[in-house]
């Protein structure tokens, strides 16, 4: 079963969709708060930090979908994304890039977190390990381990898990290939007692110099990939397939649901009533389900799960779906399934499946 604070953290997120991801409207600022009360409490906190690669292979792959969906913050590290999220009217304004996150974290004073670094090549993370405990930065490195290129089963042997457990860090710092470290971290996420978990990507090979980062200015203007492409030749075939994909996304999803967004009656009464339901919890919703309705969902979610009801949820009279509504359903489906429940959606029409379809939230309407 869920507990109280996991439950009380998913009903209070600014939750946001966007193409098929969970994004979290949030500062660097609010992040480092949020990480800090999660040390404190010492509260599972999984952190994702999906970029144009993660919402392609997302859009491919149901599993690796499903762990960024269970995540207790899903960050935007990829300035396209930026760009997509102000074209649909996603207030989504700044970039949480994995690197810039250990930056932040290594520069403060005021706090230090002891770190676990998993994952890299070689020597890298007992190098980098080094160095932070060198410079006395923000990050105390309390272990490392490289546990090679086995399989996702393989790395989360008891050895490798009772090794990091016995740190006694506050973060675990991955540095896997994003589809492997999602998976390690979803596999493991009860097994690991280490509050804050992250896949920070090629950070590592920042820390160590073995890449240099493109400068500030690229970063910002979206052309990081030109940088990346110079330092590191091979990651043009990923680029290529990535682009084409996203042109793709953009021309089939992203402008017809930029015109839908401006043609919609949007500001039509949206109600919510409940209906007779032996077995669980039946809602019907009518009208436009947008930004300022979103939390009208929390009173019944909470009354169902303490009545440990599944919800089913009657769209026949709903005729828009917005982003941060869709935010609201994915945060809804998170805290109904960990406590063994489900959401489901029922009686929706054509029109409202193509709104589902072109944001890539056809999979909500299953009912697995």
């Amino acid at each position: 079963m869920m507990d109280e604070g996991e439950q009380k953290r998913d009903v209070t997120r600014d939750l946001y969709g966007l193409l098929g991801l969970p994004i979290d409207a949030i500062d660097f600022r609010t992040l480092l708060r949020a990480m800090d009360v999660a040390v404190e409490k010492r509260e599972p906190f999984l952190i994702s930090t999906p970029n144009v690669n993660f919402l392609i292979k997302s859009h491919e792959n149901a599993a690796f979908r499903d762990s960024i969906l269970l995540s207790d913050l899903s960050l935007v590290d990829g300035m396209p994304l930026i760009w997509i999220a102000k074209l649909l009217c996603v207030p989504i304004h700044e970039r949480v890039a994995g690197s810039d996150l250990f930056g932040r974290l290594k520069s403060r004073t005021e706090k230090k977190l002891r770190v676990f670094l998993f994952g890299g090549t070689g020597d890298l993370v007992a190098r980098v390990g080094e160095k932070l405990n060198a410079d006395r930065c923000g990050l105390e490195c309390v272990g490392s381990l490289n546990p090679g290129f086995g399989s996702v089963e393989e790395l989360s042997s008891p050895e490798n898990i009772a090794l990091i457990n016995a740190s006694g860090a506050d973060l675990l710092a991955v540095f896997l290939s994003a589809e492997k470290a999602q998976s390690w971290l979803l596999r493991n996420h009860r097994s690991l007692t280490v509050p804050i978990r992250a896949q920070f990507g090629a950070t590592i090979n920042f820390e160590a110099g073995t890449i240099r980062r493109a400068p500030p200015f690229l970063r910002s203007t979206g052309f990081e990939w030109l940088w990346r492409i110079k330092e590191e030749p091979y990651l043009w075939r990923r680029y290529w397939v990535d682009g084409r994909a996203l042109l793709q996304v953009l021309c089939t999803c992203v402008l017809p649901l930029a015109i839908t967004a401006r043609l919609s009656r949007r500001q039509a009464e949206f109600g919510i009533s409940e209906l007779p339901d032996d077995d669980g919890m039946t809602l019907n919703l009518a009208g436009a389900a947008i930004a300022d309705r979103a939390n009208s969902l929390a009173l019944f979610v909470g009354q169902a799960m303490m009545e440990n009801k599944s919800i089913k949820l009657n769209l026949a009279n709903v005729d828009y779906i917005d982003g941060r509504f869709f935010g609201a359903l994915i945060g809804i489906r998170k805290q109904l399934a960990r406590q063994g429940l489900s959401l489901t959606m029922t009686d929706v029409s054509p029109r409202l499946r193509r709104i589902f379809r072109l944001n890539r939230f056809e999979f909500l309407l299953s009912n697995r």
